[in-house]
């Protein structure tokens, strides 16, 4: 009888993850994604409420959840909450889009949109692979990115920024990361149905236009980012660092 290859695990178990931008939404989504896989998941957001209610829907499911209220943008909070902490995954969900020209973008604009989907998402890959080096830990890290971070687009030129900036970043700490063990990643979704996107997914116009740009025909649920998230946690993709991976119904293929 031959000897068949066997299809890498999926499965999390006994693993460690965390979770920003937990409460709802993509970080939500994969703080389920891991959960249900095995994994305990500490699940950090700002919103008490929303944050509660997502751990105790997770609990109820049978997984294992615990909350962490943090505001990712203020890095003294980010510090004490994940230097010294030993992740096995690390998933960067927190982000903000502020939609303006760049001829209307202020410096404060410019600041809260870059405080939080760059610095902060810099300092948490830092701060989490430096715990993992020091444990032995061959862990991952994975930062929601969008396709904005392949492409332009008219009145996101700040949030373009930074999501360029964050691609250009993973592959930087991959090379840094990779002799040790540590792999790092970006999910890059197309426009996802999420509270933060809603009042996009209320105007006829400009779905029509998502709609035309999306080669599939449809934009995104947040279903279709947790298959991502999870290949990129677990030993499916060890052999995959300094890469992102865009579910954008095709939007770039052009």
């Amino acid at each position: 009888m031959i000897d068949l290859p066997r299809t890498p695990s999926f499965r999390l178990d006994g693993k460690r993850a965390f979770v920003s931008g937990a409460s709802s939404g993509i970080g939500q989504a994969s703080a389920v994604a891991l959960a249900e896989a095995g994994a305990h998941v500490v699940c950090a957001a700002r919103g008490v409420e929303r944050l509660e209610a997502t751990v105790a829907a997770l609990r109820a499911r049978g997984c294992s959840a615990e909350a962490l209220v943090l505001d990712q943008s203020d890095l003294g909070a980010l510090e004490a909450a994940v230097r010294g902490q030993v992740y096995d995954v690390v998933v960067n969900a927190a982000g903000t889009a502020h939609p303006v020209t760049a001829l209307e973008t202020t410096p404060e604009d410019f600041d809260r949109v870059m405080d939080l989907n760059l610095r902060s998402a810099y300092f948490l890959s830092v701060w989490a692979a430096e715990a993992m080096q020091e444990a032995g830990t061959k862990g991952a890290i994975i930062h929601i990115s969008s396709q904005m971070g392949h492409v332009g687009g008219a009145g996101r030129t700040v949030y373009c920024a930074s999501k360029f900036g964050l691609e250009g970043m993973i592959k930087a700490m991959a090379i840094e990361w990779g002799p040790v063990g540590i792999r790092i990643n970006a999910v890059a979704p197309t426009f996802i149905r999420t509270p933060l996107t809603q009042k996009t997914f209320d105007d006829p116009e400009r779905m029509a236009w998502i709609n035309d740009m999306i080669k599939l025909g449809r934009p995104g649920e947040v279903g279709d980012i947790m298959g991502a998230v999870l290949y990129l946690a677990g030993d499916a993709s060890a052999l995959v660092t300094g890469t992102s991976l865009l579910v954008d119904g095709g939007w770039t293929a052009d």
